[in-house]
């Protein structure tokens, strides 16, 4: 509900690049519990939002009433409205829509547990299968083809629309994430030129957006897809609970961001505490703390690229700030804006842009980035090892 979460996200979680995150990269990249303090009555969000203006938020709130009592769409007035202000990345999503993206942020989707991508030839490929989803169960690899989704071929189809055919978006009523939960699905596959189909029944699923892996030199390496809620815990606790002097790689590239109280408590794993992040709401002015307690003496290594966005944008400032870790990839993505969302008069959603975020030593992300200490294009993991063992993070 609008005034009790706090995110950074992309404006791609949205909409048809939101189905394709979820079984991507995630994810994601959708319901907290903690929030930012409060304003207006509304918690306010940091999102990858970039504007020069921003809507008024009565002004939006009073279109879509006035338009409901004309017996037209209020989603659309608002739409409306906020197009025509000059914030570019605000936007109104309806009811069903916003309840997923809760539902994504929070680690949950409704599918059979198959990630999808294009190959070269235009053919449709299963990219990922999640251990122990319908899919898995039923003896689907990756790398297997997806021919036909309910008897609908899904070669010209886009990739997003397939993961939505496999979510079964449309189906059950409400909107709702687990309307389609327990429906079936049909699907054709084919395998090294043999052909046959799989009826799956579709499910909860949580996403797994921390993958954690013990290099050969014994450091710790820490793969952040999107932050998602319990992601920072998770990292928390892998630090914690990783050998003494064991170097750790964190691991964010292409992490297209999630929930700001996650992102926090992931720069608390190697922060005793002190400043992550400032914002401003309206010319506010306001900052975000690390919990005390992190590991600050064991080496770090960040790894980033240009997909690296917003919430992943935040840790990487506060530890290339701090001076507690490294930074080695390609300039980052460059995005953050504090959005505020406000719920119309007819159950949808407007997010606003308010404010913007920047790092502890004061720079601003919007349009900018953060320029990694050693920048590389190629071979970058490969560089960030070598980095982390010269920190004496591993044999």
């Amino acid at each position: 509900m609008p005034g009790q979460d706090n995110r950074l996200k992309p404006h791609g979680f949205y909409r048809g690049a939101a189905l394709t995150l979820l079984f991507a990269s995630v994810l994601a990249t959708a319901a907290a519990t903690d929030s930012l303090p409060r304003a207006d009555e509304e918690a306010a969000r940091i999102s990858t939002r970039s504007v020069a203006s921003t809507a008024d938020r009565d002004e939006v709130a009073r279109a879509a009433a006035e338009a409901m009592a004309d017996g037209k769409s209020g989603t659309e007035a608002a739409e409306d409205v906020v197009s025509r202000s000059g914030d570019r990345w605000g936007a109104v999503y309806d009811k069903g829509e916003y309840e997923e993206f809760e539902q994504a942020l929070d680690g949950k989707y409704t599918g059979v547990g198959l990630s999808a991508k294009r190959l070269a030839d235009g053919r449709i490929a299963a990219s990922k299968v999640q251990p122990g989803g319908p899919a898995a169960r039923a003896g689907i690899k990756a790398g297997d083809i997806l021919r036909t989704v309910d008897g609908e071929p899904v070669g010209p189809r886009p990739v997003t629309e397939v993961v939505a055919l496999l979510r079964g978006e449309g189906q059950g009523a409400g909107g709702s994430e687990d309307a389609s939960a327990g429906t079936t699905v049909v699907l054709g596959l084919s395998r090294g030129g043999h052909e046959w189909t799989e009826t799956l029944r579709r499910v909860s699923l949580s996403t797994d957006a921390v993958t954690l892996e013990t290099g050969a030199d014994g450091a710790l390496v820490i793969k952040v897809a999107a932050f998602t809620k319990g992601t920072g815990k998770q990292i928390r606790n892998a630090v914690l609970e990783a050998p003494r002097g064991a170097g750790v790689l964190l691991d964010l590239r292409g992490n297209a961001g999630g929930l700001v109280t996650e992102a926090v408590q992931a720069a608390s794993a190697f922060l005793d505490g002190g400043l992550v992040a400032t914002y401003d709401i309206r010319g506010e002015q306001r900052a975000l703390y690390a919990d005390p307690g992190g590991d600050t003496e064991r080496p770090v290594v960040a790894l980033v690229d240009g997909g690296t966005m917003s919430a992943a944008e935040l840790v990487t400032g506060a530890l290339q700030d701090r001076g507690r870790a490294i930074t080695v990839g390609s300039p980052t993505f460059g995005k953050g804006s504090v959005q505020m969302p406000s719920r119309l008069p007819d159950g949808s959603v407007a997010e606003l842009t308010v404010g913007h975020y920047r790092t502890p030593a004061g720079h601003k992300v919007d349009d900018k980035g953060i320029t990694p200490d050693l920048v590389v294009d190629e071979r970058a993991q490969e560089r960030a090892r070598t980095v982390l063992s010269g920190l004496g993070g591993g044999s």
